[in-house]
């Protein structure tokens, strides 16, 4: 079965991803920012064929670990799931420019450059990119404006991507999901950093992690190149872009309370 390294592996959709491959007999690499949560995790799948490495994913250090590992231990990659993320809650002009920077960095630098570090391996072995977007990449959501930019940022890059790489036979799937029940919105920062207080505001169905690591999984067996999982959202992108200005009335009245 194929080798999976998966980055934010500890909980919500990362978990899930890794509790799926498992079940399909896949060789997991796990990496994740949490130490503690990430052993736990290891533990509970509990066999010689997961291993986990933690590690800030915007580390080159950590890229460089986990390639030495994918070579040292496994010989091989087949899938890498770009999946780790941060979010934030607050008014750009009540956030500070090291919240906006951090977003910036695990949401786009970091995918990039571990994707970049791994492709020698993904050659050989003929496999596949995953990259977790958003429908915040493709409309804007107030309250969030440098995760919208993370998320436009990796939406642009990895597309260019896809077509640089599929010459050399590697795959590259974009997810673009709307509102998940994950820990990246119970953890999102607040413009000075520390966890934002107020409660989020959503659009559409709130979807469980579970069900969106089978759908991921399934474009993955199909090598799809895009996946939009939730109708609605797309729906809203494209109001976004057909009328503009009823779109920011609707989104001013639904996020009010992410203005302060």
């Amino acid at each position: 079965m194929a080798v999976v390294l998966i980055t934010g592996a500890a909980s919500g959709l990362g978990w899930e991803l890794a509790r799926a491959s498992h079940a399909r007999g896949d060789t997991l690499l796990l990496t994740d920012l949490d130490a503690s949560g990430l052993a736990v995790r290891v533990a509970e799948l509990g066999d010689e064929r997961v291993l986990g490495i933690a590690g800030d994913i915007t580390d080159g250090g950590v890229h460089r670990q986990l390639v030495e590992a994918c070579h040292l231990r496994f010989g091989r990659l087949d899938l890498l799931i770009n999946n780790a993320g941060i979010t934030h809650r607050s008014p750009t002009l009540r956030t500070e420019p090291q919240v906006l920077r951090r977003v910036m960095a695990v949401d786009y630098h970091a995918p990039l450059e571990l994707t970049l570090a791994t492709l020698p391996l993904l050659r050989e072995s003929g496999g596949q990119v995953v990259a977790i977007g958003s429908m915040a990449g493709w409309m804007p959501v107030l309250g969030r404006a440098g995760y919208c930019a993370a998320k436009s940022a990796l939406t642009q890059a990895f597309e260019v991507l896809r077509a640089e790489i599929a010459r050399d036979g590697v795959g590259l799937l974009m997810v673009y999901p709307s509102f998940l029940d994950t820990p990246i919105e119970r953890n999102a920062l607040g413009g000075d950093g520390r966890p934002a207080q107020h409660a989020r505001s959503t659009i559409g169905k709130v979807r469980r992690a579970d069900w969106m690591a089978g759908e991921i999984l399934k474009a993955v067996d199909r090598r799809g190149q895009r996946l939009f999982p939730d109708r609605g959202s797309w729906l809203a992108s494209l109001l976004w872009r057909l009328a503009p200005a009823f779109y920011h009335r609707q989104m001013s009245r639904r996020f009010a309370g992410d203005l302060g």
